[in-house]
């Protein structure tokens, strides 16, 4: 599927009236790219995860539907944040990696860091992750 998004990207037609924009983009390091999108999103109170968030709501309205479908989530770091070292800690204290395979893992954000795990834990962990800075989702 990753290649599927590759080949995507490879051929989107950029309008002619943004590309100064994307080419400014495209030569942005990762932490620079973090910073515009914190950015924007509190200049425009907006969030990048909303969507996602919104969906994993939905089912909420069914009260009882919701207890018995989702008794496991995947936590998902979908942005490092400012602090990546200490996010870098955090995740080799919840998944006992090695210090490279947790660097690799918040690198390569957004991915999942742990899977399937009990609401109470989920939540926890989430907690720890947002607050050495990085951006959580639970699915």
């Amino acid at each position: 599927m990753s290649e599927e998004k590759t080949q995507e990207t490879s051929e989107v037609v950029v309008p002619e009236k943004f590309q100064s924009l994307v080419s400014e983009i495209e030569k942005m390091s990762v932490l620079d790219l973090a910073e515009l999108v914190k950015i924007l999103e509190d200049k425009f109170g907006v969030s990048a995860a909303a969507p996602a968030m919104m969906v994993a709501g939905g089912p909420a309205a069914g009260g009882e539907a919701e207890a018995e479908e989702k008794d496991s989530f995947d936590i998902e770091i979908t942005e490092a944040g400012g602090n990546k070292i200490a996010v870098i800690k955090a995740v080799r204290a919840i998944t006992e990696m090695g210090l490279k395979e947790a660097k690799d893992l918040v690198d390569a954000a957004p991915k999942v860091v742990k899977e399937g795990v009990k609401k109470e834990e989920a939540e926890e962990i989430k907690g720890q992750l947002e607050e050495a800075g990085a951006k959580v989702t639970l699915k």
